[in-house]
């Protein structure tokens, strides 16, 4: 990215400022990076577990597969999901606070009596996969963030404060040279003045 300047005290000053703003920032956003890179982590780690933890509660209950055929699926249904946010280094993520499920009425004496279980275990099975989601969910957002943390470090590291030196650099140069050809130029004239006089 080249830096656009004039050759002067005021476009110097304003690109020493605008250097001085970048390096101030660089440590807060390389610790937003850092902070995010390990909510990230943290995050796929306890999605991952959730999804191990699932798996395996559908597999312990693998045997009673011929038993849920004969299950009402209407019986039970999600009626809310509630949610609320977490601010985490600036993102906002999802944090699940409870999962509301709406059971309809029906007869003990004509059901099988497996069914208050049955209703017991899809409600803790459902409220896993929903936990995982909201981790999966909470992964992506943070991860997201992470991205556009690091481009924008990257921008600052490798891009802008470079240029911003660089052009200072060519700034100093320029005005001390106009001073040194200044000294110059009335040192010539005064030499002149005196070999006239």
């Amino acid at each position: 990215m080249k830096i656009k300047f004039q050759y002067n005290n005021t476009a110097l000053h304003r690109l020493i400022k605008q250097l001085a703003i970048r390096e101030g920032a660089l440590p807060t956003l390389k610790n937003k990076e850092s902070a995010l890179r390990m909510e990230v982590k943290d995050a796929r780690d306890q999605a991952d577990l959730l999804e191990e933890k699932l798996h395996k509660e559908m597999h312990a209950y693998d045997e009673m597969v011929r038993m849920w055929g004969e299950f009402d699926e209407d019986l039970l249904a999600i009626d809310e999901v509630k949610l609320s946010a977490k601010k985490i280094a600036g993102v906002k993520t999802p944090v699940l606070e409870d999962v509301v499920f709406k059971t309809k009425p029906f007869s003990l004496f004509r059901n099988p009596a497996w069914y208050l279980d049955g209703i017991a275990i899809l409600k803790k099975l459902t409220r896993i996969a929903i936990e995982q989601e909201v981790f999966s969910r909470k992964m992506q957002m943070l991860d997201y963030a992470r991205k556009k943390t690091t481009q924008k470090v990257n921008l600052y590291e490798k891009v802008q404060i470079p240029g911003f030196q660089d052009a200072i650099l060519k700034i100093k140069r320029f005005l001390e040279d106009e001073e040194h050809l200044s000294k110059s130029s009335q040192k010539i004239v005064k030499n002149r003045k005196e070999e006239a006089a």
